[in-house]
C-alpha cells in the first residue's frame, strides 16, 4: 500500500509532511473573497520543462464559501500537441507521496504513447507536501511506539496520540481536521474542472487507488477511464486489515525463500534461510542486531521485519539476501543506538498519520485486545510477525469517532468499468485486497492479474503496460480474468 525507501529512517516525504519543528503557529490558509477556479501554469523552479501551478479549494467542502488554501499541481504537456487527447491525472500513493515531485522529476512511469497523447498532471494531496502540509512537533512524533509491549505502554500511546493530535491541530490550523480522502476526491474533481476536462482520466497507485475509488463513488458519470494499480481495500475492519496485510507480507517472504533455494545468485543459496532469519530475529529481541543501513544503530524486531518488507516492494531479493548475510556476520557495536525506544521510534513512518487516521476506523479496546492481535499475526506471518499495519493501528489509537471517512463497501456505478491492475505477490496492497475490491465493483470493475512480484505492475510487466495503455488511450477494457505472466525481477 505504501512506498518504502531503502533507508529505514524517516522518508523525505513523511518528514516534509508531518515533521517540521519550531512552527510557531498554524500556517495561514489563503482566504480570498473571489478565489480562482483555474490554474495558472508557470515553469517549475526545479525543472522549467515542467509546469507548476496552484488551485484554490475549500478547507471544508461542506462550507465551500469558507476558508481556502492552495493545492499544488504540476504537469508535463503532451509530447505531440497535434495528437493530444486531454489530461491524465496521476494519484500519488503514501499517503504522503508528492505527485508534484513525480511530475517534475519526469513521471517516467508512463509509456511513450501515453505521454504523447496526454498532458500528465499530478498534485500534492491536501495536508501533504506543498499543499498546506500538516505540521507537528517531532518529539511527539518520536514518542509514537512501533509495537506496544504492555498495558502501561498502551496507556502511554493513547495519551501520546491525543497530545500529538492537539499539537498538529494547533500548528496546522483548521485543515488538520479535513485531510481525509473524501475531501481529496472533491479536490480531484475541482482539478478536473480547472483542466477543462468533461470527464476524468485517472491512474492511481497504491494509496492513490483509494482516491480514485472514492472519486468514482462520488462522481461516477464523470469517469472517462480509471486505472487502480495495487488497490487498497477500504472495507476491512481492524482484524481484517491486520490479517490481510500479514498474509501478504508472509507470502512475499515465502517467495523470497523459494527464490534463494533455486538461485545461485542468492547470497544464502544452499542454506536454511528461515533458520538464518530466526537467528537474526532472536538477536533483534536481545537488542544486539546491527542495522546494515545505519552505522551505529540496532534493529528492533519491528524494524527487522520492515527491512524485509521494503525489499519486497521491488522486489530486491539479492539486496535482502546480502543484508541478511551482513547482519549475520556483524556484531552490534557496544555503543550502538537502540531503535526500540525513544527518538529512534521515528525511524519508520509508514503513514502520515493525519490522513490515514481520518480515513480508517481501527478501534482496539485495550491492551489485551491489542496483544491478541499480535499473537494472531505471529501465527499468520511467523517469519515477519509485524506487517506495516501494526504501526498504523498503533498510531491511530484513540482517534475520536466517527472518523470523517470510515470504511465501507464500495458503491460504484460508473459508465465504464474501472481497471484494477493487481500483482499476485504484492507485499503491501495484497492480491487479497484486489480480489475483494473486484467483487465489490462487480460489473463496474475488471481485474487484470500480474502473476509476478512487487508493489505495482505497470513499470514491471510489459503485458500490463500494454493493457493499461490501451485502456487509457481508447477505453479498451481487458477481458475478464485477463492475466499477464510473471517477469523475473532479478534477471
Amino acid at each position: 500500500m505504501l512506498r518504502v525507501r531503502k533507508s529505514v529512517g524517516w522518508t523525505l516525504a513523511a518528514a516534509t509532511v508531518v515533521a517540521l519543528v519550531g512552527a510557531g503557529g498554524p500556517p495561514a490558509a489563503a482566504a480570498r473573497p473571489a478565489p480562482e477556479r483555474t490554474i495558472t501554469w508557470h515553469p517549475c523552479e526545479q525543472d522549467p520543462t515542467a509546469e507548476c501551478g496552484t488551485l484554490s479549494v475549500p478547507v471544508d467542502w461542506d462550507h465551500p464559501d469558507g476558508e481556502r488554501f492552495d493545492l499544488a499541481l504540476a504537469r508535463r504537456a503532451a509530447t505531440d500537441p497535434a495528437a493530444r487527447s486531454g489530461s491524465l491525472v496521476f494519484g500519488p500513493g503514501g499517503p504522503g507521496d508528492s505527485g508534484v515531485d513525480r511530475v517534475v522529476t519526469g513521471i517516467r512511469r508512463f509509456g511513450d504513447d501515453l505521454r504523447r497523447r496526454f498532458d500528465i498532471v499530478s498534485f500534492d494531496p491536501r495536508g501533504t507536501g506543498r499543499s498546506h502540509p500538516v505540521v507537528c512537533a517531532t518529539d511527539l512524533l518520536a514518542a509514537q511506539p512501533q509495537v506496544i509491549a504492555d498495558e502501561a505502554g498502551f496507556a502511554a500511546a493513547l495519551a501520546g496520540n491525543e497530545r500529538l493530535r492537539a499539537d498538529c491541530r494547533a500548528r496546522t490550523g483548521p485543515l488538520a481536521d479535513h485531510v481525509d480522502t473524501i475531501s481529496a476526491a472533491r479536490d480531484l474533481d475541482a482539478i478536473r474542472a480547472a483542466l477543462g476536462e468533461p470527464r476524468l482520466t485517472f491512474h492511481g497507485s497504491s494509496y492513490g487507488t483509494l482516491l480514485g475509488l472514492q472519486y468514482a463513488e462520488l462522481f461516477p458519470q464523470r469517469v472517462r477511464a480509471m486505472v487502480l494499480e495495487s488497490t487498497v481495500d477500504h472495507s476491512v475492519d481492524t482484524r481484517s486489515f491486520l490479517d490481510t496485510q500479514a498474509v501478504s507480507a508472509q507470502d512475499s517472504f515465502d517467495e523470497f525463500v523459494a527464490w534463494c533455494a533455486r538461485a545461485e545468485r542468492c547470497a544464502l543459496h544452499g542454506r536454511d534461510v528461515r533458520a538464518v532469519w530466526a537467528g537474526l530475529w532472536a538477536r533483534a529481541e536481545r537488542g544486539d542486531l546491527a542495522d546494515p543501513d545505519r552505522p551505529g544503530a540496532r534493529l528492533s524486531p519491528y524494524l527487522l521485519s520492515r527491512l524485509a518488507q521494503r525489499a519486497f516492494y521491488g522486489p530486491d531479493w539479492p539486496g535482502l539476501a546480502d543484508d541478511i548475510r551482513t547482519m549475520e556476520s556483524t556484531p552490534a557495536p557496544a555503543d550502538a543506538v537502540s531503535t526500540t525506544a525513544g527518538a529512534a521510534d521515528t525511524a519508520v513512518a509508514p503513514y502520515p498519520f493525519a490522513v490515514f487516521c481520518q480515513d480508517w476506523s481501527l478501534p482496539v479496546r485495550d491492551y489485551r485486545d491489542y496483544a491478541g492481535h499480535l499473537r494472531r499475526l505471529a501465527r499468520l506471518a511467523p517469519d515477519l510477525r509485524y506487517p506495516q499495519a501494526v504501526f498504523a493501528v498503533s498510531t491511530c489509537l484513540g482517534t475520536p469517532t466517527p472518523v470523517p471517512n470510515p470504511q465501507h463497501r464500495l458503491r460504484v456505478r460508473a459508465d465504464v468499468p474501472l481497471l484494477l491492475a493487481a500483482t499476485r505477490h504484492d507485499p503491501a496492497s495484497g492480491y487479497n485486497w484486489a480480489t475483494s475490491v473486484a467483487r465489490q465493483l462487480g460489473r463496474h470493475g475488471v481485474l487484470l492479474t500480474y502473476e509476478g512480484w512487487g508493489h505495482g505492475s505497470y513499470t514491471t510487466s510489459p503485458c500490463v503496460a500494454r493493457a493499461v495503455d490501451r485502456y487509457l488511450l481508447d477505453v479498451a477494457v481487458p477481458a475478464r480474468g485477463a492475466r499477464c505472466p510473471a517477469v523475473d525481477p532479478v534477471a
